[in-house]
């Protein structure tokens, strides 16, 4: 390979996006005491007593003794004389997670998405507005910033049934000025139809196209739970065959034990090709913000010793973060269009 292939080469790996999945396992990470007010959020074993909810199921006899939401959902889902209750629960989880919002200090989810860029995308399975919140305070930093998917829909998302455009609930379409509807929050029930609603179907496609071509995928707070075996199946399509992701890396954001972490992604991930945090300020996301892709070819391939020297840490103030945050954006805006970022030696 001559040098100048060698330099495009580098270039393309490097330029490849970094893909984010959330589970609820994050919103709970981003909100430990809380959300601005206090209200907490919650996963799903045990979301209906947490949040405030048991007084809907009263009076129903329950054929699970689960108290996991997707266990109960599903059944009240299979039987139409619930049909009433599922309405009702359906309805006061929007309006619950509706009322969440972001703590005003520089929050997790702040953080996550200055730390990528326009080529990569965080995908979430959570309904609460927490990352909307955040992309709305990111925003006015920089707008390179990462694409973002909603893969059971979002209470703080619309979009216009008549044409492609959707956003924030309370905008308007560009191209009819109609209100935005509500995205559909899709429930997790055994048999899930990702391509039923076209708001979802294109998330779900903005997923498969980045992970066909993710060089660093970070699973945060998400169990893939055997339940959502579709959405495990069409995740699994993208990437492909193990044994041909040689190059890439998986790193996963959790408290969970790592072998039991590890078995329930084995089909993604290649060999020893892993990471295991337990918080999100060990992660590359953090340690590495905008540069993840770069650190980790330059780590893996030109066998660098890199250290984290330019990341973010916990109590951060905002003039921190945007100091930092625009060093990195500086960098990246003065780099020549034939050229690549490299990792600070340490």
């Amino acid at each position: 390979m001559s040098p100048e292939e060698a330099n495009k080469y580098q270039r393309l790996i490097k330029n490849r996006p970094h893909v984010v999945i959330l589970g609820a396992g994050a919103t709970m990470a981003a909100i430990p005491d809380g959300d601005n007010n206090g209200k907490k959020s919650s996963v799903m074993n045990g979301f209906i007593e947490a949040l405030g909810m048991t007084e809907i199921l009263k009076g129903i006899k329950l054929k699970t003794s689960s108290n996991n939401l997707e266990d109960i959902y599903s059944e009240l889902h299979g039987r139409p004389e619930c049909d009433a209750i599922r309405g009702e629960l359906d309805r006061k989880i929007r309006e619950y997670f509706s009322g969440l919002e972001i703590p005003s200090q520089p929050n997790i989810y702040d953080l996550l998405l200055l730390a990528l860029r326009k080529k990569d995308l965080v995908a979430t399975f959570n309904w609460d507005p927490l990352l909307l919140q955040a992309y709305q305070r990111a925003c006015k930093l920089t707008k390179d910033l990462p694409d973002m998917a909603f893969l059971h829909g979002n209470v703080l998302v619309g979009y216009c049934r008549n044409h492609k455009w959707g956003g924030i609930l309370t905008a308007s379409c560009r191209e009819c000025g109609e209100p935005f509807h509500p995205a559909p929050l899709l429930y997790p029930v055994a048999h899930k139809d990702y391509a039923a609603d076209p708001y979802i179907k294109d998330s779900w496609n903005a997923v498969r196209n980045k992970l066909k071509r993710a060089y660093l995928v970070t699973v945060f707070g998400y169990s893939a739970p055997k339940t959502d075996s579709e959405a495990i199946a069409l995740m699994k399509e993208a990437w492909g065959a193990v044994e041909e992701r040689t190059l890439e890396d998986f790193e996963f954001i959790d408290i969970r034990d790592e072998e039991a972490l590890i078995e329930s992604w084995q089909e993604f991930v290649h060999s020893h090709h892993y990471q295991v945090h337990r918080d999100f300020f060990s992660s590359s996301l953090a340690q590495h913000p905008r540069r993840t892709t770069v650190e980790l070819f330059d780590r893996t391939m030109e066998c660098m010793f890199t250290e984290a020297l330019r990341k973010f840490v916990p109590g951060m103030s905002w003039d921190e973060v945007n100091v930092l945050t625009r060093k990195l954006i500086n960098e990246e805006e003065e780099l020549p269009a034939d050229a690549f970022l490299v990792t600070p030696p340490a």
